[in-house]
């Protein structure tokens, strides 16, 4: 990877969030970091200070005091960055570390733009760029789940399953090339059979990795779930028990629900974003509930999971086949969940469903506990292990659907017996895309565009 523009630069930024707090920290990396701050912390000489040491004494600039600080200081190659880097504890007063920053600048760095810090570390070899993309989703981690995952990507484990890709990848596209060169004497250095044998492996691994995105998604994504059914059947009443408090109006009045509303519960470590939609019937001449009817019908196509919720009591098994042959034709995950089964006046209808139906009560809570595993499993259909490599990114995702093309026409190639030269290229591709994922073949305008969604101090 070339130098970028702005490389040699020594940069500043906030690292801990805006606003008020008890301390904050200024985070400044590059050629140039000790020498800045040697001459705006009189206390000590940092540059011939041991690496990893902390130091507290009075920032000044222009000999006028600016903070009683923190400093932590990291020599390269041995910090984040891979640069000399310099992290300044100051009290959490903005407008103190908007003083400090101004003097480090005025001192000869300049503002690191968003994600420079990270994008450093991996120009410089800290890590790849799969590392360094999980750095982001750790920061945007808001469940145990997503947690787990961004911190196994960071530790390198979607990383080392790429590597034993590439190696392996490598090690064929050598022994081809070797033949290349001693192609006259048409000597055979690559085992045929052997190498048909791994490149089915590669695929399978492969098609392994594709299909840990859809898990992924949903840990990054969550999972959006439309209760849908008719009026008063009970929808805003099962969404404030699964959220545990009085969030929707609830009335005997049907069409009470005019609008769609939406919340988050977390569900062993994935976020479900429940929607309540307005009550679905055949005729009505209110303008406003013809306008929710019509969000309803949206937010269903557009949810990964729909419960149907229906009262026993007014729904024929006629209505409900129907539903179901909608439902099946458009793929849709769904739940068909009957309300007020605590009500006497139910009647013993037989209902012969694709789906099996979830009898719960809305109001008295009953076998609640039961609709969310179930709802659970139908959206996630299994257990997030630890340690467990889940492709999250959908740049990651891309990539390897490529790669899998790829490793497809490698296979076609040997079965059709294709020239040493032609099959060498195909790898050559194979492995291409797989560079594009940890970062060893990119472009300056690719690695700008990733960082630039990281938070300024990372």
């Amino acid at each position: 990877m070339s130098k970028l523009s702005g490389w040699d630069d020594t940069i500043v930024a906030l690292a801990t969030a805006p606003g008020i707090s008890a301390i904050g920290v200024i985070r400044v990396s590059g050629p140039k970091a000790i020498d800045i701050i040697n001459d705006l912390f009189p206390s000590k000489n940092l540059a011939i200070q041991a690496s990893h040491t902390i130091h507290v004494g009075l920032l000044k600039n222009n000999s006028a005091p600016l903070d009683e600080v923190v400093v932590s200081l990291f020599k390269n190659p041995k910090s984040f960055t891979g640069e000399d880097v310099i992290e300044i504890g100051c009290h959490g007063s903005p407008f103190i570390q908007e003083k400090i920053m101004q003097a480090i600048t005025q001192h000869g760095a300049r503002m690191a733009k968003p994600g420079e810090f990270t994008q450093r570390a991996f120009l410089n070899g800290k890590l790849d760029l799969t590392q360094a993309e999980a750095v982001a989703d750790l920061i945007a981690s808001n469940t145990e789940a997503s947690r787990k995952t961004a911190l196994t990507n960071i530790r390198g484990g979607f990383s080392s399953v790429l590597s034993e890709l590439r190696e392996q990848l490598i090690k064929f596209s050598a022994l081809i090339e070797l033949e290349l060169d001693f192609s006259q004497e048409d000597v055979e250095f690559a085992d045929r059979t052997l190498l048909r044998e791994n490149i089915s492996l590669l695929q399978k691994q492969c098609a392994t990795l594709l299909q840990s995105f859809i898990l992924g998604n949903v840990i990054k994504q969550g999972v959006k779930v439309a209760i849908i059914g008719k009026p008063n059947a009970g929808k805003s009443t099962l969404l404030n028990t699964l959220l545990n408090e009085n969030r929707a109006i609830v009335s005997d009045i049907a069409g009470t629900t005019r609008d769609t509303i939406e919340e988050i519960i977390n569900i062993k470590g994935i976020l479900f974003r429940l929607i309540d939609t307005a009550g679905i019937r055949e005729h009505t001449t209110d303008v406003i509930e013809k306008m929710g009817m019509e969000k309803s019908y949206d937010k269903m196509k557009e949810a990964d999971v729909v419960l149907y919720l229906f009262d026993r009591k007014d729904t024929p098994p006629s209505e409900l086949q129907q539903l179901e042959e909608k439902l099946s034709v458009s793929k849709i995950k769904y739940l068909l969940v009957a309300n007020k089964a605590d009500e006497d006046s139910i009647e013993n209808r037989e209902y012969k469903t694709i789906q099996p139906i979830i009898n719960i009560s809305a109001k008295a809570k009953n076998n609640i506990t039961a609709l969310i595993d179930t709802m659970f499993v139908l959206a996630v259909n299994q257990d997030i292990e630890k340690d467990a490599v889940i492709v999250t990114n959908a740049r990651h995702y891309q990539s390897l659907e490529r790669l899998s093309k790829a490793l497809k026409e490698v296979q076609e190639g040997m079965n059709n017996n294709i020239p040493g030269d032609l099959l060498a290229l195909d790898i050559k591709e194979a492995l291409q895309h797989l560079g594009e994922i940890t970062g060893e073949i990119t472009s300056e305008d690719q690695l700008d565009f990733i960082f630039s969604k990281f938070c300024i101090g990372k």
